[in-house]
């Protein structure tokens, strides 16, 4: 669903917000009542320190519009609190583990958070959880306002292409559909030999070469390779299980036995635990392929191009038997977006080797052989491949009879957009508001607000 007023999030649940910012609390002041919920000078100057935290410019434009997001989101609070909405616990709680994860990291351990802060840990997580509660039943709110629109039908779409302008029409970008044969390099013998690389390595560190030294030569990690290969204090929850596990059960100085991980493989040194965090030194091997893999693959899916062309066996048909790709060979190589399972790409979800290799071709013509990567894991594996171009759909407006369903997505967004605002708007008129009028000149997106301005 998209809203065009998202949720004002209050910055503390999601960012570092210096102690210094809590200096706003000896002169606080209430700016903002909406119903019974306040709103304070510190509410809105801890976001604008936040803000500028993450290199963020601020004005006087910058606090009128946060204190209207605050505003509008308290509506939503009060309205889920009347519907007696109940918070999602599971949601709320790994939002927050993440949270507490990514600031413990980011500032060095437990001690550190707490200096930063000018709290203990405990009240932090108090404190965001309870914002992170609010966030909950107030995107929950949002969504049983924008879920009672009635049921769109191919009539609701029609009207709305009557009686919009052609150039107020949504533009379906160009769009791609492409089809592939695949085959894998051995991978098996490039794992083999990136562990016995790995192996040697750690031999030599027994034997007392030091580590640092040659995680900076031989790592494959560029985060931490200049570092000799230290990680820094951080929670075992940002870090894949497998490489977590290992490094907690290590005692410090100990080295590991070989780890994997969608990343590749390490070994993995501990300087220093407590607690579920640790710091640790890790050297990272990726497995290498060669160039016969690259020649011995190529030159098959040459033979096969032929094959095709020749039309002795469809493209469907060698996909099926011949591509290793387990993803597309039992629909006859037809590549899928994984995010959206749609046949069809835009441009920025084509994996740029891909692209290059079809984007001059015409439709229904093979690519020569390519290197790509696959969709597994963080970075995907080395595979290459031949691609055919099954379809072009240049961008244009959208029409009823080609893009149905992305008409229908748009006017079901416009009718959710007004039924938030036809309840923004009528919240406004029937809640006691207060604001002050330090606020008073603010150019609101809303004129509702305006008449709510202390005299």
């Amino acid at each position: 669903m998209k809203i065009k007023y998202a949720i004002a999030f209050l910055a503390a649940a999601f960012c570092i917000v210096p102690a210094g910012a809590q200096r706003y609390r000896t002169i606080d002041k209430s700016v903002a009542v909406v119903g019974n919920e306040l709103i304070t000078v510190s509410d809105i100057e801890n976001e604008i320190q936040m803000m500028r935290a993450q290199g963020q410019s601020s004005d006087r434009l910058t606090r009128c519009n946060l204190l209207e997001n605050m505003m509008q989101s308290k509506l939503f609070l009060m309205q889920a609190r009347l519907d007696s909405l109940t918070v999602n616990a599971d949601m709320v709680e790994a939002n927050l583990n993440d949270q507490m994860a990514r600031v413990r990291t980011a500032l060095g351990g437990d001690e550190q958070a707490e200096a930063y802060f000018g709290k203990s840990l405990y009240q932090l997580r108090k404190d965001w959880k309870a914002q992170l509660e609010d966030n909950s039943l107030i995107q929950q709110e949002q969504m049983e306002i924008a879920g009672k629109i009635p049921e769109l039908t191919p009539y609701d779409v029609k009207q709305y292409l009557d009686t919009v302008d052609v150039d107020q029409l949504p533009v379906v970008p160009i769009k791609y559909k492409m089809s592939q044969i695949c085959i894998y390099p051995d991978r098996a013998r490039a794992k083999m030999e990136c562990k016995e690389r790995l192996l040697a390595l750690r031999e030599r560190i027994m034997n007392g070469e030091k580590f640092s030294t040659l995680a900076r030569l031989y790592s494959e990690d560029p985060g931490s390779s200049r570092k000799g290969g230290e990680l820094g204090m951080a929670s075992r929850d940002i870090f894949w299980p497998a490489f977590s596990d290992a490094a907690m059960s290590l005692k410090p100085g100990i080295i590991s036995q070989i780890v994997e991980t969608p990343d590749g493989f390490h070994i993995i040194e501990v300087i220093e635990k407590k607690g579920d965090m640790f710091n640790a030194r890790h050297i990272l091997l990726k497995p290498k392929y060669t160039e016969e893999d690259q020649e011995k693959a190529f030159k098959e899916l040459d033979s096969l191009k032929t094959v095709i062309e020749k039309k002795d066996m469809s493209f469907e048909a060698v996909a099926f038997y011949r591509s290793e790709d387990p993803a597309t060979r039992t629909n006859g190589g037809q590549m899928a977006d994984p995010h959206t399972g749609s046949a069809y790409f835009e441009i920025d979800q084509i994996k740029p080797e891909d692209f290059a290799a079809v984007k001059d071709l015409k439709e229904g013509e093979i690519s020569a052989p390519i290197v790509s990567r696959d969709n597994e894991g963080r970075d995907g594996n080395l595979v290459y491949k031949i691609v055919r171009l099954d379809k072009v759909l240049p961008a244009h407006p959208a029409s009823f009879e080609n893009d149905y369903t992305e008409l229908l997505d748009n006017v079901r967004d416009i009718k959710q957009q007004e039924a938030i605002d036809k309840f923004i708007d009528g919240k406004i008129a029937e809640t006691y508001i207060v604001i002050d009028p330090m606020f008073g000149d603010c150019d609101f997106s809303r004129e509702g607000w305006k008449a709510k301005v202390r005299k």
